[in-house]
């Protein structure tokens, strides 16, 4: 990784006529503190604006969509408002929601998760927006059907009846029956119909939720699809859901609404699993959802900093624009000090290692992904955990001040900070 030591002194001289009758010149020269460059160089990468199918946000930095089931009846109160206001008074540029349902019985697996349906809920999401808005921020609202993805622990489950491309949660494990045709018909009408409620809230676009395993990666990954209809089949037919979802949402909120997609390689069910083994297969799933009207692609995988494949150092991201020529967004583990799912208590902690709490390490984890983002790997930068922890992220790597940063802790997650 490149670390930047340098600092710089900038001098300006003015010179004036002081006094008009005998024309005396006079010199001033002023100069500013030491400037590090890490910071010229990070205001010219991650702090730089980025326009998206018109909408022009004011730099790099995305606040990833976070699950925080605080909704109750599923409508956003004054304190969802508050909490993403402060993220867009903190400096990012794009807010992307939580997961957020559109409307069908079974698209939930908790209880408190917002809607994106009803009055209530619009009226609360409208008041999300011009809290956003009002900071100076953008945002988007992410759709989230869960498909086969149950909430986890002992009780009843949610969702009580869930759906699924070939009723399978993974390979060997049935959780239901297979959707029927006139049951994928109705879901595309409902991301859809969800599509509009974001656009008439207020919202400055939308994402769509593929990744993960939830319903649009469950027909995506053949662990889970299996299908022999038009719907299933190869990699390609694989994305025929998701390609008439796309076309759908792109219909009714018209040309200049942006649209992206979340996907990834790993599912919840298996943290192993890959839909493209290569570059050229991940250019045959990426085709035909680039071509259905898509403005962006959101990459999530668990480090950013990983490789997608042998013998190149581009991630997903970079592959997914060098592939597409689409905008993309990096996500994973960005200045958490181990990896996000360490840091939910998941996996284990490594022994060894620096960690990244560091401010200096969390400088230089910096650099690199400036060097990433200089290079034209991807176009923005997803933030997670790291967001939650501390609303003022943004604001504090602008101007280099990695030593106050606070640390994410699972316990962030009982509260809305």
């Amino acid at each position: 990784m490149p670390v930047f030591q340098k600092n710089h002194t900038l001098k300006l001289t003015l010179q004036y006529l002081f006094d008009p009758n005998t024309g005396r010149n006079h010199r001033i020269t002023f100069e500013s503190e030491a400037l590090p460059e890490r910071f010229l160089y990070l205001s010219t990468t991650l702090f730089s604006p980025f326009t998206l199918n018109g909408l022009t946000l004011q730099n790099r930095i995305v606040m990833a969509p976070m699950t925080r089931n605080f909704s109750p009846g599923g409508v956003p109160g004054q304190d969802v408002a508050a909490y993403y206001r402060r993220r867009a008074e903190g400096g990012v540029g794009l807010i992307l929601t939580e997961g957020t349902s559109p409307e069908h019985p079974q698209a939930a697996n908790m209880p408190q998760i917002p809607h994106l349906y009803g009055a209530r809920a619009l009226a609360g999401w409208a008041g999300v927006v011009e809290g956003v808005h009002a900071a100076g921020g953008r945002i988007f609202s992410q759709i989230w059907h869960v498909g086969a993805v149950q909430s986890p622990g002992e009780g009843p489950k949610l969702p009580a009846s869930p759906i699924s491309p070939s009723g399978l949660l993974k390979p060997g494990v049935k959780i239901g029956e297979p959707m029927s045709v006139p049951e994928i018909e109705a879901m595309i009408d409902a991301y859809a119909h969800a599509a509009e409620n974001a656009q008439r809230a207020g919202f400055d676009g939308i994402e769509l939720h593929g990744a993960h395993g939830y319903l649009i990666d469950q027909f995506f990954w053949r662990g889970s699809n299996q299908r022999t209809d038009k719907y299933g089949g190869d990699l390609v037919a694989r994305t025929r859901f998701a390609v008439e979802v796309i076309q759908e949402c792109r219909r009714r909120t018209g040309p200049r609404f942006p649209i992206q997609l979340r996907f990834s390689q790993w599912k919840l069910q298996d943290y192993g699993a890959r839909l493209a083994a290569t570059p050229d297969e991940l250019a045959r799933f990426l085709g035909p959802l680039a071509e259905a009207g898509l403005d962006a692609f959101h990459c999530s995988t668990r480090r950013f900093w990983d490789p997608e494949f042998q013998g190149s150092d581009l991630n997903l991201a970079g592959w997914t624009k060098k592939l597409t020529g689409k905008p993309t967004i990096t996500v994973g583990s960005v200045s958490l000090d181990v990896d996000f799912m360490v840091s939910l208590g998941r996996s284990p902690r490594p022994e060894s290692g620096e960690p990244q709490s560091d401010p200096n390490a969390r400088a230089a984890e910096m650099d690199h992904l400036g060097e990433m983002l200089a290079r034209g790997d991807f176009d923005l930068v997803a933030v997670g955990r790291a967001m939650l922890a501390d609303s003022s992220w943004a604001a504090k790597v602008r101007d280099g001040h990695f030593g106050d940063l606070r640390s994410f802790s699972p316990e962030i997650l009982k509260t809305l900070t």
